[in-house]
């Protein structure tokens, strides 16, 4: 686990759309990561315009990411679960299925696509990384998130709508 958060990035005045998919499982943990990342999202981009959609697990927001991302209606996705690992290998599985499926959209469409489906050791290690502030991974999607908007628009990508 990384030591400390990235620095956050500069401030900006960009109208971005952003789309939070989160899961319902592990409410508490899932709540904290989305939490931080809207609160940090509306630190740096206070005029990004923020959309939250619910889904029962893990293995459901890849589909609901590839919605909005065909959508055209958004500029980025974050993606938050939290999976604990247990005594079989289902979590791992999901963990590993939700990856594949969220890298494929994000460049099938060109977008940004956050992924923090967190698969954790317990609770002590969800805790850390969902509820406290000093290695929130909600704060450093958010962070993530800025700067793959503006690198994405520095490269000059088209966005998936100048695509139709």
């Amino acid at each position: 686990m990384s030591s400390q958060l990235p620095p956050r990035p500069e401030s900006c005045t960009t109208p971005w759309r952003v789309a939070i998919v989160a899961s319902l499982y592990n409410p508490i943990w899932v709540e904290g990561l989305v939490s931080h990342f809207e609160s940090e999202l509306r630190l740096i981009c206070p005029q990004a315009k923020v959309q939250i959609h619910r889904v029962p697990g893990s293995f459901e927001l890849p589909l609901a990411v590839e919605l909005l991302a065909a959508s055209r209606e958004v500029d980025a996705v974050a993606a938050f679960g939290v999976l604990l690992n247990g005594e079989t290998a289902h979590a791992t599985l999901v963990a590993q299925a939700v990856t594949h499926a969220l890298l494929e959209s994000s460049l099938k469409h060109h977008l940004p696509v956050l992924h923090e489906v967190l698969l954790v050791q317990g609770e002590a290690q969800a805790a850390a990384r969902c509820l406290e502030a000093d290695l929130n991974r909600g704060t450093e999607a958010a962070r993530a998130a800025v700067r793959m908007l503006r690198t994405v628009e520095g490269l000059r990508l088209p966005h998936p709508s100048q695509n139709a």
